[in-house]
């Protein structure tokens, strides 16, 4: 078993707040592996630091193919094969799809012969033929653009491909789509991190690996029957059934009377 990727207790904080806190991964070349959690659990935040976000101040250690990765640019992550799927695609107005395809395969040093063959094989498999002359995510639906996205990871072959909230803000017809797109673009040399909320979009492709996250850790790893369970049950039944606690919140402060009044003798 070849590793794609290869996460060591990896903590991250930025502003002196702690939001990953030790988190370890381990991913083979040829697989998908889901990444679920609530809100505030740190699987943005994961996807952020693996692709190089200067905001994170990060410990541990993060590699690509046995590469670590986490001294480097994001453009040196990017040419070393780490690529990542938006939760909200950018529009590019004036630039078209094909390309902007064309330009990212050139900077990671692709063949553009072979670049060519690509484009054309993928736009036929994702149904994005019609949208190469188009400019980018421009005046696209929600799951076009997301199309649109795995598109664009099928012609650039990463090492490993990160879909961060991929299925958010979808209807169930474009989630069903956007699963088999994602399926369709398995491959033997590439690793997929999808990392979601919810489990419907797994009712259309079978992940090799479940990772639940909570508090910034990787509490529960499973296959996919781990996301049928929280389908059931819920992120507190982990909670519950593992022993870990939520998070407390801190009680708010009261406003003192001087906040209210520029002048007065009550907190004197």
């Amino acid at each position: 078993m070849t590793l794609a990727l290869q996460i060591e207790n990896l903590k991250a904080s930025v502003d002196g707040t702690e939001i990953l806190r030790g988190v370890d991964l381990q991913v083979p070349f040829g697989e998908i592996h889901v990444v679920m959690g609530p809100n505030g659990s740190g699987k943005s935040t994961l996807s952020h630091v693996l692709t190089g976000n200067p905001e994170y101040r990060v410990e541990g250690s993060a590699k690509l193919a046995g590469t670590e990765i986490l001294g480097m640019d994001v453009d040196e992550r990017s040419r070393l094969g780490l690529l990542q799927a938006f939760q909200y695609p950018t529009e590019i107005p004036g630039v078209k799809l094909g390309d902007f395809v064309r330009e990212a395969a050139e900077e990671r040093g692709l063949d553009l012969d072979e670049v060519e063959k690509r484009i054309a094989e993928a736009a036929e498999r994702f149904g994005m033929t019609d949208f190469l002359d188009r400019s980018v995510n421009d005046d696209l639906s929600g799951g076009e653009k997301k199309r649109s996205e795995i598109f664009q990871l099928a012609v650039l072959g990463p090492k490993v491909a990160i879909l961060d909230e991929i299925d958010s803000g979808l209807d169930i017809d474009a989630v069903r789509q956007v699963a088999e797109a994602v399926e369709a673009m398995r491959s033997p040399d590439m690793a997929v991190i999808m990392i979601t909320h919810y489990a419907r979009i797994l009712r259309y492709l079978s992940p090799d690996r479940v990772h639940v996250m909570l508090d910034g850790r990787i509490v529960e790893s499973g296959g996919p029957e781990l996301a049928e369970q929280l389908e059931q049950g819920g992120y507190e039944a982990v909670r519950a059934r593992l022993g870990i606690e939520a998070p407390k919140t801190p009680e708010p402060e009261l406003p003192k009377a001087s906040d209210f009044f520029t002048d007065t003798p009550f907190d004197r």
